[in-house]
């Protein structure tokens, strides 16, 4: 049996829209077949591939054959994520998210360009984008508003009680931003979600249902798909992890059921 070789480096991009320079990892597998279509998935808050545990991942995954070639770009955020990640357009009741255009205009104007020009993207298979918390809020919103370049989205514990109003001013469910953005959509774009929550991902229980906001917001995110067509479990997943708490070594733990079901084996190489 080949098993992929590998190979991580470190490229970095002086971001015109964030006007910063913009750190990523990039872990590509060195395949044996020119022909095998690579797939790509984006990764939000890189600095934590580490504690995701991604490299050791990957290559579990390859060596056991579950997932077909990927390469993973794991985008490190800046001291000013609040602002950075979030829904473009619609900051939330305190303004932050205020730059999110300008991140999702970076990741789709300069970003993906720049891995096509290095990475030398042929045979292009599948493209996701994933995140964690805020960053898979963001992940979410960027694969939705730019569904003719993403494929697959995977939000783990994402923050998508994201809101326009504090919970003392009035709030009612509907002032949910991503909730509201997936119910403005004309159509059903052609996508695959993958969703994940954890049952300790927080105590928080703003309607008093005796259900973690965090699996409260998720479930009626895919609420909002199912309105819009979306199939379970082929289209849209959901995967609850039982004592999952809001932490990098949970989301690590989910990786891989991710990973499996979003380029899940299907070439020889």
């Amino acid at each position: 049996m080949m098993i992929p070789e590998l190979k991580i480096s470190t490229y970095t991009i002086k971001s015109a829209q964030l006007k910063r320079t913009v750190e990523f990892l990039v872990y590509v597998p060195v395949v044996f077949s020119k022909n095998i279509p690579v797939n790509l998935l984006l990764l939000n808050d890189g600095q934590d591939a580490e504690g995701l545990q991604l490299k050791e991942t990957l290559n579990e995954l390859y060596a056991t054959q579950r997932i077909d070639p990927l390469i993973v770009v794991a985008i490190k955020c800046s001291d000013d994520r609040m602002n950075e990640y979030g829904v473009a357009g619609r900051p939330d009741f305190q303004n932050r998210g205020s730059k999110a255009d300008l991140y999702n205009h970076f990741v789709i104007s300069e970003l993906l360009p720049q891995l096509h020009k290095k990475l030398n993207l042929t045979h292009k298979g599948k493209v996701g984008y994933a995140g964690c918390s805020l960053g898979g809020l963001s992940a979410f919103d960027i694969a939705w508003r730019n569904h003719q370049i993403f494929d697959i989205i995977g939000a783990f514990s994402a923050s998508f009680w994201w809101r326009k109003k504090d919970l003392n001013d009035g709030y009612v469910p509907e002032d949910r931003i991503m909730h509201q953005v997936i119910r403005e959509t004309s159509h059903k774009p052609e996508l695959k979600v993958w969703l994940m929550t954890g049952t300790e991902d927080e105590t928080e229980d703003r309607n008093h249902n005796f259900i973690i906001d965090s699996i409260d917001d998720t479930i009626d995110i895919i609420k909002e798909l199912m309105d819009k067509g979306y199939t379970r479990p082929d289209e849209v997943f959901y995967y609850e992890m039982v004592g999952g708490r809001h932490e990098v070594p949970c989301w690590a733990k989910a990786l891989p059921a991710f990973l499996c079901w979003a380029f899940p084996r299907t070439a020889v190489f």
